[in-house]
């Protein structure tokens, strides 16, 4: 039984190194941006502004939601979940899967999440990513303290532009165990209307141009939201958060 949960622990070793390698290497430089909106020297592709945008408000919320839970998000490493969140022995972590950071792990309610854009292959790389993590976890709790995918999380919230220009929409679903998967739309410029009103309009998928030109600002503007910090200088509008759009 020892051989085997050893050689347990080498294959979560190996496949936690696998995957923070495939991260490492995923993330590909693009040529500096001249969009107005973003920074002049800044080379990240504008689809990586809108995913850590999405990251960023989907694990705040859930924190807001939640707010006496043990909530630990993507900046935090297995190690110290188990640690922190006193699940059991962190040690029992192999050194390359301690390094690995869920999306939202919630220590009180046993549930982990793993969130992705909603498409089949998002959808798909959320499965496995999470169910990683909580075989990796589940090595190392206490018995009684087994952690699950999480279910039943949702929710929307708009980015209004130059109060009353483009209204944005990143909406998320959970349609299956761990796996919350989002996804972002638009309602077009409509004078003399309010954004509920705008947003009862049919939606439409995101314009790749409008991506390119607000999506950073769309991050800074979402952080400073969930963060109490002042709204970026460049971004002339209002972020309506979940609590607003009931």
């Amino acid at each position: 039984m020892k051989n085997s949960g050893r050689r347990t622990r080498s294959i979560l070793g190996l496949a936690g190194f696998l995957l923070v390698l495939v991260t490492a290497l995923g993330a590909q430089a693009a040529p500096p941006s001249k969009l107005p909106g973003r920074k002049p020297d800044s080379t990240e592709p504008w689809g990586a502004f809108l995913g850590r945008a999405a990251h960023l408000a989907i694990g705040r919320q859930y924190s807001v939601q939640y707010p006496t839970n043990a909530v630990f998000l993507d900046t935090v490493n297995l190690y110290r979940i188990v640690e922190e969140g006193k699940l059991g022995n962190p040690k029992r972590l192999s050194e390359f899967v301690r390094l690995l950071r869920p999306d939202i792990t919630d220590t009180r309610a046993l549930v982990l999440f793993e969130i992705k854009p909603d498409n089949e292959e998002g959808r798909k790389e959320g499965r496995e990513q999470a169910g990683r993590y909580l075989a990796a976890l589940n090595e190392a709790v206490e018995p009684g303290k087994k952690l699950a995918g999480g279910t039943g999380f949702e929710g929307s919230l708009f980015l209004e532009f130059e109060n009353g220009g483009a209204l944005w929409q990143l909406s998320w679903r959970t349609p299956e165990p761990g796996v919350t998967l989002y996804r972002w739309s638009y309602r077009r410029k409509k004078s003399n209307a309010s954004w509920k009103e705008r947003a009862a309009q049919k939606e439409e998928e995101l314009p790749k141009e409008e991506g390119e030109q607000r999506g950073e600002v769309a991050e800074q503007a979402l952080r400073a939201a969930y963060e109490g910090g002042e709204l970026p200088s460049n971004f002339q509008g209002q972020v309506y958060l979940p609590v607003d759009c009931r």
